[in-house]
C-alpha cells in the first residue's frame, strides 16, 4: 500500500511584492505553482495583514504587500476529498434550509474548505459572503442545516438557538433496546463541565437487528452530545466508530430529520423536516399562507436511501 504524502504547512512574511502567492509558496515548499493554485482554489491559503483579519485568499492575482503574513496548510489526502453536494430546500430573505449528505462537512478548516456546505453556499450567486453557519452537524451524520443570510439574521437565529427557540429533531438507530416503544429518557448527564439535556424516544424496537430505532431532541448544544449521552447509557449509535464499537462497519445512522421555529423576521411558525421515505417538506403554519387549509407542503426527493 502506497504512502500518502505528508501534509505540508509553511509560513513567511513577504518582502518581494512583485511575487505572487503561488510563487513565494511554492518557492518555499517545493510544490508546483499549479498544486499551489489548486489549494488555494479549495481554501487552503490564508493571508493575514496588518490591521486585518486574517483571510482566506483563493486568486493568485491577489495583490501583496511588505509584512503580508502568508499561510499553505497542504494536505493532498484533504484536497482530494469530493464528497457529495448539498442540496438547497428552501432559500428565504434572512436565511436557508440545507440538506447535508453524510461526508459532506458543515464547515472548512485550515486545510480548506471546499468539502463543506457554507462553501457550496457562498458559492451561491443569491447568498455569497453573506452565508453564516449556526449550527453544525457531524461530517458523519445527514440531515438538515439553517444558513443564515448576513450578520444581524445570525445574531437573530443564534439568539434563538441560545434560548431554545429552535427545535431541533434528529432519528437515530442505536444498539439494543432502550425501552418499550413510546419510552422517553432524559439524559442530563453533563458535558465537558456544561449542562447538556437529551430527550429520547423509541419509536421502533428492530428484534432481528438487536438496535431500536428513536427520535431525539436536542436542548443543548455539546459537542457530540447525541452520540455521547446514547454511549453513556449502553446503547452507541449504529455505525458509531468513536464513542461505539470499534468494529462497526455501517454508517451513522443519525439523521437530522426536523427544525421547527418562529421566523424572527415574518412572525411565521416555521418547519422544515424530512420524511422516511427520503422527501423533504418545508411546511408553513401560518394560516396566511393559506387560510382554512392544511400548512402548506411542498415534497422535494432526497439524493439518499431512507432512514
Amino acid at each position: 500500500m502506497a504512502n500518502n504524502p505528508a501534509p505540508i504547512i509553511a509560513r513567511l512574511t513577504v518582502a518581494e511584492t512583485t511575487a505572487t502567492a503561488p510563487d513565494l509558496l511554492a518557492a518555499a515548499t517545493g510544490l508546483s505553482k499549479t498544486a499551489v493554485k489548486e489549494a488555494m482554489a479549495k481554501g487552503a491559503v490564508w493571508l493575514q495583514r496588518s490591521g486585518s483579519k486574517e483571510r482566506r485568499i483563493r486568486k493568485a492575482a491577489v495583490a501583496l504587500r511588505a509584512g503580508d503574513h502568508l499561510a499553505l496548510y497542504y494536505d493532498p489526502a484533504i484536497l482530494a476529498l469530493a464528497p457529495p453536494p448539498p442540496l438547497l430546500l428552501a432559500a428565504e430573505r434572512y436565511y436557508s434550509v440545507w440538506y447535508k449528505p453524510a461526508g459532506l462537512l458543515s464547515q472548512g478548516s485550515r486545510f480548506g474548505d471546499h468539502c463543506s456546505l457554507l462553501r457550496h453556499a457562498e458559492k451561491l450567486k443569491e447568498i455569497g459572503a453573506a452565508a453564516r453557519l449556526l449550527h453544525r452537524l457531524d461530517r458523519e451524520a445527514r440531515g438538515l442545516v439553517l444558513l443564515a443570510h448576513g450578520r444581524s439574521a445570525a445574531a437573530a437565529l443564534s439568539r434563538m438557538f441560545q434560548t431554545r427557540e429552535i427545535e431541533k429533531r434528529y432519528r437515530a438507530e442505536i444498539h439494543g433496546i432502550l425501552g418499550p416503544v413510546g419510552e422517553v429518557m432524559v439524559c442530563d448527564a453533563p458535558l465537558d463541565g456544561k449542562t447538556s439535556r437529551t430527550v429520547v424516544t423509541v419509536q421502533e424496537i428492530c428484534a432481528e437487528r438487536g438496535t431500536s430505532r428513536v427520535d431525539i431532541v436536542l436542548e443543548t448544544g455539546r459537542y457530540h452530545q447525541i452520540r455521547r449521552h446514547l454511549s453513556s447509557l449502553g446503547h452507541p449509535l449504529v455505525g458509531d466508530r468513536r464513542y461505539g464499537a470499534g468494529n462497526d462497519s455501517a454508517e451513522l445512522q443519525l439523521v437530522a430529520w426536523s427544525l421547527a421555529f418562529i421566523c424572527p423576521f415574518t412572525g411565521r411558525q416555521r418547519r422544515y423536516s424530512l420524511d422516511n421515505d427520503g422527501s423533504a417538506n418545508v411546511l408553513s403554519c401560518d394560516p396566511a399562507d393559506r387560510p382554512g387549509s392544511l400548512p402548506r407542503t411542498r415534497p422535494r426527493h432526497l439524493p439518499t436511501g431512507s432512514f
